[in-house]
């Protein structure tokens, strides 16, 4: 994860942050974000992982900046809910991932 600590405090360009059509390059979805952010609040995103749609992503904002991310597994019976991943499966996370993931959020921060 110190690979994103280059994002924390760099402003969500909420326009890049929402367009399918660019996300989808990187298999990259949105789940949730909210029409007009407030000071503090989240965008939720879905990751293609093994085949599927089974990682979510939290971008924490305040005040237009990101402040925290979060991954997790998607909990199929209740969509407003991620289930801890271990360190393990963070760490394969990444290594699968990580370079696109490292694409999106500079193109969603540029």
């Amino acid at each position: 994860m110190k690979r994103f600590r280059q994002f924390l405090g760099k402003e969500l360009d909420t326009e890049k942050a929402t367009n399918e059509l660019e996300l989808s390059k990187w298999n990259i979805n949105v789940r949730y974000a909210p029409e007009i952010p407030d000071d503090f609040d989240e965008y939720e995103f879905g990751i293609d992982y093994k085949n599927k749609q089974d990682v979510g992503f939290l971008v924490a904002l305040e005040k237009g900046e990101i402040a925290r991310l979060l991954f997790g597994w998607t909990v199929p019976d209740n969509p407003d809910m991620l289930k801890p991943m271990s360190d393990k499966e963070l760490k394969d996370l990444l290594k699968a991932r990580g370079e696109a993931l490292l694409e999106f959020f500079n193109f969603v921060t540029s």
